[in-house]
């Protein structure tokens, strides 16, 4: 009988690290492990990087299988700027993907290239969330320590390369910094933020070993390290997902996007063109507020996340930390149309509502910039942290019109990179290993009338506010 072979696949995110070890053949989840991250509070949003790497190895410990792995694969949250000195250490703590100190050099970048011509050269247009514009921040605002920066990594790249060795990144990560393009590491971007490319790692193939173990690790010496890539991107890996298949991802931060045959380029900023982590494209459109940020209002309201109703005429636009989509870096929260019978659950719906909405009308472009024109009957596949929510699924169904799918597999983003390490011991494209693991099996919720009254309140309200031109909502 054949030894059976296990792979595990990590997921790096904001708030921690999670670890699936899964059957290669199966695709039985056999363990897992997690362990939790520190965030700043604030405006700052940082993070050690140091203290992921302690939790790598904590959470591929209580899998209870990192010293019989045969291949292992890391995907990590995105955009963020880890900056490491001569001994690979970190030279300060890594500027998060939802840290928007860095919107005046977005907004720089944004004039000095025009957004047709960066779209161009990048796909997207780039905003405080962009590493390219967390870098020259970094550069502007601490000089000292970008001096004695001898190497720029994101989160995943960074983790990769202290199990291998050796550095390395993919493309689907890379696309997302806002320097790198089809042709590879954009040179006048680089120049423009003064960031030398030999600081930068390598971009591998898709489907590209990225080295080996290391010995003394908290993983079997010797195993297979896969490139790795973005949390987005693995998570695409991790559904199996086919060209126009629709996504909705509810976490800290709401996403929709699918998988495209033609490479995006969205001068409007709502689309990012980011390349997937095979051959093709993942446009996506990327809220800031979405499931903390209902929390937020559910606490403030004293009431359970679950505890909505329906009626009335109050809008929230949940703006806690500005926001990406629309572009309101500097925005803030925003209710409209308070009665004296406005009930707290009504309150807490709206900003459901408001959460989902941003996403929802992003939807069509995303699918439209992927080349994709998929029917009503192809269902929304919700996935994230919300979506085992009944009142996130509600919404989705009542505002999108569209039945939704809710994978049965968890962790998606941690699978998706296992099926990455298990591409590289079988030769499949990740994409297939996945559909043959059935990850997107689940919960089909019948599509209902979508609700265009609650959808022209909100759409009324962000005219209101000005949103729709750019304005920061608190601003009006």
């Amino acid at each position: 009988m054949a030894a059976q072979r296990v792979v595990i696949g990590v997921d790096s995110s904001t708030q921690s690290t999670k670890a699936l070890a899964v059957d290669l053949d199966t695709g039985a989840v056999l363990g897992q492990g997690r362990a939790a991250h520190t965030v700043s509070d604030g405006a700052a949003r940082e993070s050690d990087p140091e203290q992921w790497w302690l939790a790598l190895g904590e959470a591929v410990a209580d899998t209870g299988w990192a010293d019989r792995v045969a291949a292992v694969s890391i995907a990590g949250q995105q955009h963020g700027l880890v900056a490491l000195d001569a001994a690979g250490r970190p030279v300060r703590p890594a500027l998060l993907w939802n840290d928007v100190r860095s919107a005046p050099q977005a907004a720089r970048l944004r004039a000095e290239f025009g957004r047709e011509e960066i779209a161009r050269r990048t796909g997207s247009v780039p905003t405080a969330a962009f590493t390219a514009a967390k870098w020259a921040w970094l550069r502007a605002n601490e000089p000292d320590a970008a001096d004695r920066v001898a190497a720029v990594r994101l989160p995943h790249d960074f983790l990769t390369e202290r199990l291998t060795g050796e550095p390395a990144t993919d493309r689907g990560d890379a696309s997302g910094t806002g320097w790198w393009g089809p042709d590879g590491y954009d040179r006048e971007i680089l120049d423009r933020i003064a960031l030398d490319p030999a600081l930068l790692p390598p971009v591998l193939a898709p489907g590209a070993r990225a080295g080996l173990v290391r010995r003394g690790l908290p993983l079997r010496e010797g195993a297979l390290v896969a490139t790795g890539t973005g949390d987005n991107m693995a998570a695409a890996l991790g559904l199996g997902l086919v060209p126009g298949q629709p996504v909705l991802s509810l976490g800290t931060s709401g996403t929709v996007y699918a998988v495209g045959r033609k490479r995006p380029t969205d001068p409007s900023g709502t689309v990012a063109g980011f390349a997937d982590a095979l051959g093709g494209w993942l446009p996506l459109a990327c809220t800031l507020n979405c499931t903390l940020a209902v929390d937020r209002f559910a606490a403030l309201l004293g009431r359970g996340r679950e505890e909505v109703e329906g009626g009335g005429t109050a809008v929230v636009l949940p703006y806690l930390d500005g926001e990406r989509t629309p572009d309101l870096p500097g925005a803030s929260g925003l209710v409209h149309g308070l009665r004296h019978d406005t009930t707290p659950g009504q309150l807490l719906q709206a900003a459901y509502d408001g959460a989902a909405h941003a996403l929802l009308t992003a939807l069509d472009d995303v699918l439209s910039a992927a080349g994709e024109t998929p029917g009503q009957d192809v269902p929304l596949l919700l996935i994230g942290g919300g979506a085992r929510g009944r009142a996130w699924q509600r919404t989705v169904l009542r505002l999108s019109g569209r039945a939704v799918q809710v994978p049965a597999a968890g962790e998606l983003v941690a699978l998706g990179a296992a099926a990455q390490a298990a591409a590289l011991l079988t030769g499949e494209s990740a994409d297939a290993v996945a559909r043959r693991w059935r990850t997107s099996d689940g919960l089909l919720l019948e599509p209902v009338v979508r609700d265009g009254e609650a959808l022209e309140r909100i759409t009324d309200t962000l005219r209101r506010a000005g949103a729709l031109q750019g304005a920061p909502a608190r601003d009006q």
